[in-house]
């Protein structure tokens, strides 16, 4: 790794520690592309092939799987912390705002996590299977390949609190955003073409009522929405309906393709924080155009955020978990525990 940038990962690592309140214990460990090569032999080969399964069972669950990089990464980095389930002693990140009742597929971790094992004991970490196992729900639903980088390790805790503090909602505008994004070192660039992560994958009703009856505490629907598929999804959710009904979030939700950005530009993103990219800010919107009209440069350009991504880490010295929802050692994760509503999903 060039010295530049270990530099802006040691730099990322302050910001990160900075923010939480936290020391920095270590540096961020040098990860590279083949890792694993020599202590564990085909375990990328492994994660493809359990992937590829869970893609037979449930064609939404490796969106959902790659979903939770994002969730992962942008809280204390990229450590596993969001496959961690709350204990007595520790409020997990799965019951913050914008992951309760909406985050899923943590049982393919599992799996992922099982085939692994069998492998190379002890040798993989969960925060590196996510990375994997994200680039490989792309590829398997016709998107990009990129050679992942890895070598991270999983982190002791998890923060409930900092995923709150975090995690945009589903009623985020492109301004609020950029400055998320640009808080970890990632471009607007960057912002657009990670937003295209919503080609494959469905959300739920919940997350576009306000959309849909009460827009900006408006009383009406969103101005911003093709009549048309208002009409759908007004179908789809009605205000007294069942709100955990899903939908795709683009036309082609098992296909992941540069679709998403062609419905921005016809006024049918589902959600509030998708829509906001064309329709609100003149930087992301020339963006969107863009990739709406070449498919290939927002495979490049998601390629190189998923990999600036999956760079950011939790500076704090970690481990290799033998079970991805708990830390080793750790009292067992609670059974059957209610988790309290919250107003905001995603």
């Amino acid at each position: 790794m060039a010295l530049p940038r270990v530099r802006l990962l040691l730099a990322v690592a302050a910001c990160l520690a900075c923010a939480f309140g936290r020391r920095v214990d270590a540096a961020p460990k040098e990860l590279k592309v083949g890792y694993y090569a020599k202590t564990c032999p085909g375990a990328e080969y492994v994660v493809r092939e359990a992937m590829a399964r869970a893609l037979a069972r449930e064609a939404r669950s490796v969106a959902s799987v790659m979903r939770l990089q994002f969730h992962d990464c942008f809280v204390n980095g990229c450590d596993g912390s969001v496959l961690m389930d709350a204990t007595p002693t520790m409020a997990g990140e799965k019951e913050a705002l914008s992951n309760i009742n909406s985050l899923r597929s943590f049982e393919v971790v599992d799996q992922v996590k099982a085939a692994v094992e069998e492998r190379c004991p002890g040798v993989v970490s969960c925060a590196d299977i996510i990375v994997m196992a994200s680039r490989d729900a792309v590829v398997l639903t016709g998107g990009p390949h990129w050679d992942v980088k890895l070598g991270r390790e999983d982190s002791l805790t998890a923060s409930q609190e900092d995923s709150d503090n975090i995690m945009p909602s589903p009623r985020a505008n492109a301004t609020a955003l950029i400055r998320l994004f640009a808080g970890l070192g990632l471009s607007v660039m960057d912002l657009v073409a990670l937003s295209g992560s919503h080609s494959i994958g469905e959300a739920r009703c919940f997350s576009i009522m306000f959309r849909l009856y009460n827009q900006s505490g408006s009383g009406r629907p969103d101005p911003h929405l093709d009549p048309a598929y208002r009409t759908t999804l007004d179908a789809l959710c009605p205000l007294t309906g069942d709100q955990n009904v899903s939908a795709g979030m683009d036309a082609t939700p098992v296909v992941f393709d540069n679709q998403y950005f062609k419905d921005l530009v016809a006024l049918r993103g589902f959600l509030n924080s998708d829509q906001t990219l064309f329709s609100d800010n003149p930087f992301t919107r020339a963006m969107v155009e863009r990739f709406s009209k070449d498919q290939d440069a927002f495979f490049r350009a998601f390629a190189d955020g998923m990999v600036k991504m999956g760079d950011l880490q939790n500076p704090r010295k970690g481990e290799i978990r033998a079970n991805c929802r708990v830390a080793n050692g750790s009292p067992p994760p609670l059974k059957n525990q209610a988790a309290p509503f919250r107003l905001l999903d995603f």
